[in-house]
């Protein structure tokens, strides 16, 4: 659900009806342990006040939210809240993701309420209303007011491929190395809330690391000094099998997935209009689709939900601790590039593969462990 923005050039709004019906998706377990205490105390009231009732179904397990999603009929609902962290989210968007109806239910909107410790996607969303920025019960008072209103309107979602064969749908960001390592490292200290993230900070900036690899992207202006995109290529670029062609719009195998087109097998090199990054050793990248990666964390100011963007932030070796350390307390404001440290480069993307040299680092989606192998998306 998108909070009540001034409407730009192709966005639309849609509006929830009254009386509105909610699945509530909640983790009881997400964050410091308080999102169904704080789904009665601060959301249940304000929702009843606006006419939208909620049928609330709490998760047991791991995976719980995908197959709910996956296989319920989902028909009898108006809207699919999630109530927890973004893993949540990230569960219910690819459990959506694999049904066969994928393309329908995909226009259901769907609403996230902070009940995690990061709460990314729902502290971007308070950014784009033009609100305070807030954590905690105003930050969930904020984005149950923006439910309540009932506005909605489109978001990016980003599609990841691995070299094992996995394909990820992925609403925040894509990571590897020192940011991810916070993140999972950090996992142990969820009870703390959002002060997770500043201790996992800590700890391993004691142990900086570097991880060697290849990164290469789809620049989304064409540098100086890279052949421009093809215009018209006669065999399409997909993600499948090399050289597939694809069938005309509208005819495709019901419940297919979309094509992949801006990319190529991760088995083949990247195409020549595409930028690789002279340097092989970081000590993180991060693509992001969102403003914020955190409460207190604003990495991509320029980010909008439907920019059609990813923002692909990395890091090269040889930076300092303190450097390090001042670019993550700088980025709390949004400032990190004012610092114009030599050692970080950002840049707006189309498309991004990372090919690390050896499976070493943890990587990211959405904030969810992956194995660390090659990626594109």
């Amino acid at each position: 659900l998108s909070p009540p923005l001034p409407p730009r050039l192709g966005d639309s709004y849609g509006v929830l009806p009254r009386p509105c019906r909610a699945l509530v998706l909640l983790n009881p377990q997400s964050g410091a342990g308080r999102a169904l205490e704080d789904f009665q105390a601060v959301v249940q009231p304000m929702l009843a006040e606006a006419d939208i009732a909620t049928t609330v179904f709490i998760t047991e397990r791991p995976h719980h939210a995908h197959e709910k999603v996956r296989d319920e009929d989902l028909s009898q609902w108006d809207t699919l809240v999630v109530m927890a962290g973004d893993g949540l989210l990230y569960e219910v968007v690819n459990g959506l993701m694999e049904r066969p109806d994928w393309e329908d239910i995909m226009k259901k909107p769907l609403c996230i309420l902070p009940g995690g410790s990061g709460n990314a996607l729902a502290a971007s969303i308070n950014h784009y209303a033009g609100n305070d920025h807030v954590a905690k019960k105003k930050l969930l008072t904020n984005c149950t007011f923006i439910l309540c209103k009932g506005l909605h309107t489109q978001m990016d979602l980003v599609s990841l491929s691995t070299a094992s064969g996995k394909r990820l749908f992925s609403f925040l960001g894509f990571g590897w190395g020192f940011i991810s390592d916070v993140d999972i490292d950090s996992e142990k200290y969820r009870r703390l809330g959002n002060a997770r993230f500043t201790l996992g900070t800590l700890q391993c900036l004691a142990k900086l690391r570097v991880y060697q690899g290849r990164l290469s992207y789809l620049p989304a202006v064409p540098e100086q000094g890279t052949a421009p995109a093809p215009r018209d290529s006669h065999v399409p670029v997909t993600n499948g099998q090399a050289g597939r062609i694809l069938p005309p719009a509208g005819t495709e195998a019901a419940g297919a997935l979309p094509a992949d087109s801006l990319l190529v097998p991760l088995c083949q090199p990247v195409p020549t209009h595409w930028t690789v990054v002279p340097e092989e050793e970081f000590v993180t990248v991060y693509a992001i689709y969102q403003s914020h990666l955190g409460t207190n964390l604003l990495m991509a100011p320029a980010a909008r939900l439907h920019d059609g963007c990813i923002h692909l932030f990395y890091l090269k070796a040889g930076i300092s601790r303190v450097a390090l350390l001042k670019l993550f307390l700088a980025m709390a404001r949004g400032t990190h590039l004012d610092l114009n440290c030599p050692h970080l480069r950002y840049v707006p993307v189309r498309a991004f593969r990372l090919e690390p040299r050896a499976a070493a680092g943890i990587m990211t989606v959405d904030g969810e462990a992956l194995a660390c192998e090659p990626v594109q998306g």
